[in-house]
């Protein structure tokens, strides 16, 4: 029998190569196998997180669907015994919800969009610009997310009075515009944009405003839409502000409107669920959305190795 040493190289090289080839397939074979038998366990596990974090999701949305008599009636049952769409229909007659959904639209609209144009032009700013005082500016931003919202309270409302804006849709908005969060969502990523991208553009004679417009904003897509999901839903939520702001029911926002259900001494729970199923609507239609956005950006496009 012929030995690789008594081979022609030629031929020998090829062998060796094969059994490299052999021996690099039953690797990733293996190498599945374990992924295979990790994944098992862990998939299990997040199924049982999905199953915690939905069970009070899915007992308030069928709640809703049960009469008053029913929902604190023993044994407690998840699945109503009678479904009834009342709670539903009281509660569109109740509330004004043309008028609260108008106010709530446009504050969270208006508020993600000033929110994203204007961290992303901060967090380009520190991730780009390298001027003295950049990083202390982009610590002293960071330092804010360490105050509760309760202890600004009192100053922004201050602040807020002083200019006019009390008992207006605008006294929501303003101090909502910048966030801490989304100024340092862009920067962490446009300091992974390569800079040899920028200074490409910049020989070829494009302005800082073409740059950033046209290059650095659609590769920032994914975190863009992120943001805006982010800041529509937590201007759609907000309560404690607008309840602070807003005097006249004219302006007042939905969640502040969904609070004029409850009494004083008794709460009408079917009206209330029914209400509270309605106002989640547009945010999860919003997400359903947008979510197929929220993906990986190739910050490499443009560039040549």
């Amino acid at each position: 029998m012929a030995t690789a040493a008594n081979l022609p190289p030629a031929v020998a090289e090829e062998s060796a190569l094969g059994a490299e080839k052999a021996a690099a397939g039953t690797a990733k074979r293996n190498n599945r196998e374990g992924r295979t038998k990790l994944s098992a366990p862990l998939t299990g596990v997040l199924w049982l997180i999905v199953a915690i974090y939905a069970l009070p999701l899915l007992w308030f949305l069928l709640s809703s669907f049960k009469p008053g008599s029913e929902l604190f009636s023993y044994p407690l049952s998840m699945i109503p015994r009678e479904w009834t769409f009342q709670g539903f229909v009281d509660a569109w007659e109740r509330v004004d919800f043309a008028r609260y959904f108008l106010n709530t639209a446009t504050v969270s609209l208006v508020t993600t969009v000033l929110t994203v144009f204007f961290s992303a032009c901060t967090g380009y700013a520190l991730a780009k610009y390298n001027n003295k005082g950049t990083r202390l500016f982009f610590v002293c931003i960071l330092a804010t997310t360490m105050l509760p919202t309760e202890v600004i309270l009192n100053p922004t409302f201050s602040v807020i009075r002083d200019l006019g804006l009390y008992n207006s849709l605008a006294g929501i908005i303003v101090p909502s515009v910048l966030t801490a969060t989304g100024v340092f969502m862009f920067r962490q990523f446009f300091l992974t944009v390569p800079d040899d991208l920028l200074h490409s553009a910049r020989i070829d004679g494009a302005s800082e405003l073409a740059i950033f417009f046209r290059i650095m904003l659609p590769l920032s897509r994914p975190i863009l839409f992120t943001l805006a999901i982010f800041s529509f839903q937590w201007r759609w939520n907000d309560y404690i502000w607008p309840l602070i702001v807003l005097n006249d029911p004219k302006w007042y926002t939905l969640q502040v409107a969904l609070r004029s259900i409850v009494g004083a001494e008794n709460i009408d729970w079917p009206v209330l669920l029914g209400a509270s199923v309605i106002s989640i609507l547009p945010l999860v239609l919003v997400f359903a959305v947008f979510q197929k956005y929220v993906l990986n950006a190739d910050v490499s496009a443009g560039l040549k190795d």
